[in-house]
């Protein structure tokens, strides 16, 4: 059972810095997401001629984080994810679009090329807690 703190932060943002390695090199690159809770996914749209969509269809495993930017260090609240890639297609594409699309609207003119990240890792720091607290999930 995921901490419902982890939820909560996911489910407040929309910017996930996506990690990615083709061939032994990394790459980093910023997208919008919604959260899928039911499935505990992030879901985002990418074009496959980007170099991270080329980087993520030939290796899927990725890593991410969602971080509060501050410079308070007793706010300091961020998760880093692990995961893995994989393109939506049929009635899981089409709930995924409708729900992307509810949250970013105008993102229907550039006709989204949606993805799933599967989320198999999250290690929250939540220093609101205590200082250095760390909250941890797997799901391998």
């Amino acid at each position: 059972m995921i901490d419902k703190r982890i939820i909560d932060f996911i489910q407040e943002h929309h910017l996930l810095t996506l990690s990615t390695s083709k061939e032994n090199i990394p790459y980093c690159c910023n997208v919008f997401y919604i959260y899928d809770e039911k499935n505990n996914s992030l879901i985002f749209s990418s074009d496959t001629k980007t170099k991270h969509a080329q980087d993520f269809m030939e290796n899927p495993e990725v890593a991410g984080t969602i971080a509060l930017e501050t410079k308070d260090v007793e706010k300091i609240q961020g998760v880093q994810l692990l995961g893995k890639i994989t393109e939506l297609k049929g009635g899981e594409l089409n709930n995924a679009t409708k729900q992307y699309l509810k949250e970013f609207p105008y993102a229907e003119k550039m006709k989204p090329q949606l993805w799933e990240m599967k989320l198999t890792f999250i290690k929250m720091t939540h220093n609101k807690l205590d200082f250095g607290k760390k909250l941890i999930w797997e799901g391998f």
